[in-house]
């Protein structure tokens, strides 16, 4: 490699500090361009480094000089910027396509709309329970590139969502995990369903029949597409409808997973993740966990131990008899009506933020049946209040999580639940789900 071939990194966030710094080990010339600014810490960690950078404007001509493009998922193709390295030639990859160049450890990839935290955080549970070197990495926890410039993991458990996939060309993913498929983020993809389908296959596209492939058989859209996706890989479907001749099912109230070499059997209330939505879950981390040889004992304890995600369905306190719930994470329609569905007492609904395009029509007969009061928390709610007003005449809006909660809490009554699950994206008022989901804590926690 020529020492000073240019690398340029666009977004200097966790997943553009982490590439910054491998390419530098591995005799890159790197500089970081980030148009807007750079929280303190990633600039701190980039000093420390002596890695070039900028902030707040992009260097057009500096940037269109690199041989090489590392960009953060966030920024759209639509960008300027991105635009012009196109009609350049230029290459743009993601950073666990980098990361991913200099490491020969398993790779086990999870994305699907919903599910793939829970899914992922399962996975790397079990398998650091079995005392794997795994590390945790892609839209969660630290950078795979850091990580595979700074340890020495022989497993890397991957959370990868349709914006990474999109900037993943010659990756392989072992073992690929495909949790579901519902129309979200379509805002990023002409508002055309096929183009996100095509996104979360990318998932498969350098698999051989070494590999496996993990997924529902239950979600229409995977099953109906997994026809057009071929693959080498061998297939492991999970269903709670059917029984599979490999993968995982349901049976006599319990899960099975059977694998080529192994049967494993575990009570379904013995999960310690509770609902339809994670018994899926479960289903896939544990044929995942089976694949790499995961003993019975380990896989069941761990199944068995696994703390709820934060932001996802999270009990936050119980304020005179009713119950808040975080399920910030929510942030499309299908996501949300597991939530909905799974609520066993009658329930507000906080929902709102920034719409991608949902179909609230689709939750009309479980907001029916589930939800007694409604409130709005975003900047433009116009489109929800329109869906429901047949249920709910007074739907009360509100632009902070303060007196979203105030207004739920004086809907709702002892034994009822008030459920904060947005079905939309936080970026109207928030910096992340996170974020909104910390506030909505802080606000329930301040009644």
């Amino acid at each position: 490699m020529k020492k000073k071939e240019l690398l340029v990194v666009l977004g200097a966030g966790e997943s553009g500090c982490g590439a910054a710094f491998l390419a530098t080990q591995k005799g890159y010339a790197v500089f970081v361009s980030d148009k807007g600014k750079i929280k303190d810490k990633y600039r701190t960690f980039l000093l420390e480094n002596k890695i070039e950078f900028e902030e707040e404007t992009h260097t057009e001509e500096k940037i269109l000089s690199a041989s090489e493009v590392i960009k953060s998922p966030g920024i759209p193709e639509k960008a300027p910027i991105i635009k012009k390295l196109r009609e350049k030639g230029t290459p743009i990859i993601d950073e666990i396509e980098f990361g991913l160049r200099y490491t020969k450890a398993k790779i086990i990839g999870i994305t699907g709309t919903n599910g793939k935290t829970t899914t992922t955080l399962l996975t790397h549970h079990i398998l650091k329970k079995a005392g794997y070197k795994v590390g945790l990495a892609g839209n969660i926890g630290q950078s795979l590139a850091y990580q595979v410039a700074t340890e020495n993991h022989d497993y890397y458990v991957l959370e990868l969502s349709s914006f990474q996939l999109d900037g993943m060309e010659k990756s392989r993913i072992h073992i690929a995990i495909l949790t579901n498929i519902t129309p979200d983020h379509l805002d990023r993809y002409e508002y055309k369903l096929e183009n996100y389908i095509s996104s979360k296959f990318r998932i498969i596209q350098n698999q051989t029949s070494d590999d496996a492939f993990i997924y529902s058989a239950d979600d229409e859209i995977t099953a109906t597409a997994l026809k057009s996706f071929q693959t080498p890989a061998n297939l492991y479907p999970f269903s709670i409808k059917t029984k599979v001749e490999q993968g995982a099912y349901i049976d006599n109230n319990s899960l099975i997973i059977k694998t080529p070499n192994s049967t494993f059997t575990m009570f379904l209330e013995e999960l310690a993740l509770q609902g339809k939505h994670n018994t899926y879950n479960s289903m896939a981390a544990g044929i995942g966990s089976k694949l790499v040889e995961v003993r019975d004992k380990t896989t069941r304890e761990s199944l068995a131990d696994m703390e709820s995600v934060e932001h996802r369905m999270e009990p936050v306190a119980k304020v005179f008899g009713i119950q808040f719930i975080n399920d910030s994470k929510a942030t499309n329609v299908n996501s949300t009506w597991y939530a909905l569905e799974s609520m066993q007492a009658p329930t507000i609904w906080i929902v709102g933020g920034q719409d991608k395009g949902n179909d609230y029509a689709e939750l009309y007969d479980l907001v029916k049946a589930k939800v007694k009061g409604i409130v709005c928390l975003g900047k433009d709610n116009q489109k929800i209040i329109e869906a429901f007003k047949g249920l709910f005449p007074n739907i009360p809006e509100t632009d902070n999580a303060d007196d979203a909660v105030r207004a739920a809490y004086r809907l709702a009554k002892k034994g009822d639940n008030v459920l904060l699950s947005p079905c939309c994206a936080s970026f109207d008022l928030y910096e992340n789900y996170e974020d909104r989901g910390k506030q909505f804590k802080r606000a329930v926690r301040a009644l």
